[in-house]
């Protein structure tokens, strides 16, 4: 598992632009449309709108760091490196959860990056060390379920090219459909139903009221943690199940 980890990892390093491209998009959203649509907002009474528009950020930029986690799989099978782990005596879990770790490092470079840039536009996390401790457990379960699905969906389809566009198809309408570009207390029908729906509107809600110091209660904290576990135990059960129907190939 370490040693697919730290290769996976080494050719992040040597192509620097992966990480580039996948942190830019979440970028112009923290820098450019929270600018933009920050005063707007402040009429509404949310005072830092770059502090809430964070955690939705933060999640976007998982989906990112994760969905590129894919890519990798279709640059091994077309130097014949991902057909030679799976002859070699490693076990079916090392492989996956190498892949998935990489994938999950990646994610928290980047959310580091973007916590370090959103410094720079007061936003301050109110809460202290046990609730930091709470968010990276929050953002770990996020990277660790998007991570089993990226890397499912990567073994199910052909190329890179049909890859991207379904994962695009996927992110896009779920980061839009959740709590991370406006507050969901007005919204009403069948738009706010699809937005509680998401499972993501949850964690974004859970990392906002963390890093604004909101009051949160135990058992909504407890009920996201619950649902993200099922979650990553069913990402990572198909990325398991995917990759013994590639082995009987």
């Amino acid at each position: 598992m370490l040693n697919i980890l730290w290769r996976n990892m080494k050719w992040r390093f040597q192509n620097p632009l992966s990480i580039a491209v996948t942190i830019l998009q979440p970028l112009l959203w923290l820098i450019l449309y929270s600018s933009v649509a920050g005063q707007t907002m402040q009429n509404m009474g949310i005072g830092n709108y770059t502090a809430f528009i964070l955690p939705g950020i933060i999640v976007l930029v998982t989906f990112s760091a994760c969905s590129s986690g894919g890519i990798i799989n279709f640059i091994m099978k077309s130097s014949g490196s991902f057909y030679r782990v799976l002859i070699s005596p490693i076990s079916r879990n090392s492989i996956v959860l190498g892949q998935m770790l990489e994938a999950i490092v990646v994610s928290f470079i980047e959310v580091i990056i973007l916590c370090v840039i959103a410094l720079f536009f007061s936003v301050k996390v109110a809460s202290g060390l046990s609730s930091i401790a709470l968010m990276i457990l929050l953002i770990f379960m996020t990277a660790f379920f998007l991570s089993g699905l990226a890397y499912s969906i990567s073994l199910f389809l052909p190329n890179e090219v049909i890859y991207e566009t379904i994962m695009t198809a996927i992110v896009l309408p779920l980061f839009f459909l959740s709590s991370a570009l406006f507050p969901t207390e007005n919204l009403l029908g069948g738009l706010k139903v699809a937005v509680m729906l998401n499972p993501f509107t949850h964690i974004i809600n859970a990392l906002r009221s963390l890093i604004l110091g909101e009051p949160i209660l135990l058992g909504d904290i407890l009920g996201v943690i619950v649902l993200f576990t099922v979650l990553c135990c069913g990402s990572y059960a198909l990325a398991i199940w995917r990759l013994q129907k590639e082995t009987a190939y």
